[in-house]
């Protein structure tokens, strides 16, 4: 179908993208890669007036260092985080993940921060961004402030993200050394979304885990964190008992919803093998 008419706006700075916001109202949207906007706008599920094109705003692109922190443009696309050489060797994990997302064609318009902000539990990088310990920047007509990944999503296409506010930046705190790191999906084929997926960051000392994020994709109405998970971990070493605990606990918190990739059932025992999964790769990772 072709979506109804709108107009088409595209600023280069991200004041004008605020100013436009605030002068549109609810009658705006804004278009980073586009890949759910449209598709909706086709169906005629979302009939926007307006078109904010975030495309041509430069400093919303790129990645660097900002002392003990890497802050990424919520404009860079999902091939940019996979090539970083800042993120390998500061944040693998973000730069390793994203080949799991879709296909090359998407990766290579697709964004970071169009993955965060649409609030769609299915998509990958709210659970990586919550294992992380991430924390978004967001800029509206009163400045900027800045929302820990784990309390930005409140619901399905539901987030902290106010209707005159853009997400500028995604910061994330460097990896200390000897963190271990990943991220296991299951999907029936490539470019789908997974039916279900673990993102793990962990250190160990002594045998023993000392450090533990959790973090579960497409599990429930938002991404989740896993908290009594990485309890049933901190302190005690990597074993086959503490794993199933783990698992079990991580289970505890699903809540999916059915469809074609499985009920209920499935999808909850799916979780806890890749929770398994995602805990013996990350320590394989430990050094």
């Amino acid at each position: 179908m072709i979506p109804p008419a709108f107009d088409y706006h595209a600023p280069k700075t991200v004041g004008e993208a605020i100013s436009l916001l605030g002068s549109l109202g609810g009658d705006a949207k804004l278009l980073a890669g586009g890949h759910s906007l449209l598709p909706m706008m086709k169906l005629r599920f979302a009939q926007p007036a307006h078109l904010i094109d975030l495309n041509r705003i430069a400093e919303l692109r790129g990645i660097c260092e900002d002392g003990s922190d890497v802050v990424i443009g919520a404009m860079t696309v999902e091939n940019d985080l996979i090539a970083s050489e800042v993120l390998r060797a500061r944040v693998p994990l973000l730069a390793e993940a994203p080949k799991l997302i879709a296909d090359p064609q998407v990766r290579n318009r697709g964004t970071i921060g169009g993955d965060i902000a649409h609030g769609d539990p299915a998509n990958d990088h709210p659970a990586l961004s919550i294992a992380v310990d991430a924390s978004f920047v967001l800029e509206g007509p009163k400045g900027r402030r800045t929302v820990k990944a784990e309390n930005f999503y409140q619901g399905t296409y539901m987030t902290d993200l106010a209707e005159d506010e853009i997400l500028v930046a995604i910061r994330v705190p460097a990896f200390a050394a000897g963190t271990g790191w990943a991220y296991e999906k299951l999907k029936r084929k490539t470019g789908d979304w997974a039916t279900a997926g673990a993102a793990v960051v962990m250190r160990m000392s002594g045998g023993a885990v000392t450090h533990c994020r959790i973090a579960l994709t497409n599990l429930a109405p938002t991404a989740l964190r896993a908290a009594d998970a990485e309890q049933a971990l901190i302190g005690k070493p990597l074993s086959d008992a503490t794993v199933d605990a783990a698992a079990q606990a991580a289970m505890a918190i699903c809540d999916p919803a059915e469809d074609l990739r499985g009920d209920r059932e499935y999808k909850t025992a799916m979780a806890g093998a890749m929770v398994k999964r995602a805990l013996r790769a990350a320590a394989a990772r430990c050094q």
